[in-house]
């Protein structure tokens, strides 16, 4: 059967999310530009034509999927509701206790990201746009008279650290924090920070 002639954005966004596939399969660094090409059955010229690099393959992988991320994040925080339902909805996402998927991702990529400094870039530029938004919801719920926030930025950082280090938990670690207990400290913390 002859394959479709794809675009090339089409067929760059194929390789990325086959990359993603594999990162999640095997690990940044077990990954080889030769797996990416096989699960699409393309040559590895192919693959090297359009990234020129395994390196460059694996960031441009972890931007796409930081973007697909922050576009659900901002489907979230973009609704027609109080800022608190918005703050909520979103963590409730991004806990590792929620619907977020890719956690094995993202931790595999935070430690690549110690040598790597293309992947390092693209996840710093995730947590800084995360962290934003949730900092601009806190500051709209504290306009609004919602709840009291003197620090949206610091909490905004203290709630997603306090988010990465369970996901970190949660998924390198399975019943070392029962998934209830998790959920419990974020709703806690969040309670916490905004004066609930």
């Amino acid at each position: 059967m002859a394959r479709v002639r794809l675009s090339v954005a089409e067929r760059r966004e194929e390789m990325l999310r086959a990359a993603i596939g594999q990162i999640e399969a095997r690990g940044v660094a077990a990954v080889r530009i030769a797996d990416v090409a096989s699960a699409l059955g393309v040559s590895n010229a192919l693959v090297l034509y359009h990234f020129s690099t395994k390196e460059k393959l694996v960031a441009a992988a972890f931007a796409y999927a930081a973007e697909d991320d922050l576009a659900r994040l901002r489907a979230l925080l973009d609704r027609r509701t109080s800022a608190l339902r918005r703050l909520r909805a979103a963590v409730r996402w991004y806990a590792p206790t929620g619907q977020a998927k890719g956690w094995r991702l993202w931790i595999e990529g935070w430690a690549v990201s110690l040598r790597e400094p293309a992947l390092r870039a693209v996840t710093r530029d995730l947590d800084q746009r995360w962290k934003a938004a949730i900092a601009e919801v806190i500051a709209e719920g504290v306009a609004a008279g919602e709840f009291t926030c003197p620090d949206p930025t610091g909490t905004a950082l203290r709630l997603t650290a306090l988010l990465d280090g369970l996901a970190v938990q949660l998924t390198s670690y399975p019943g070392a924090v029962p998934r209830a207990r998790a959920q419990e400290w974020v709703n806690d913390a969040l309670a916490r920070e905004l004066g609930l």
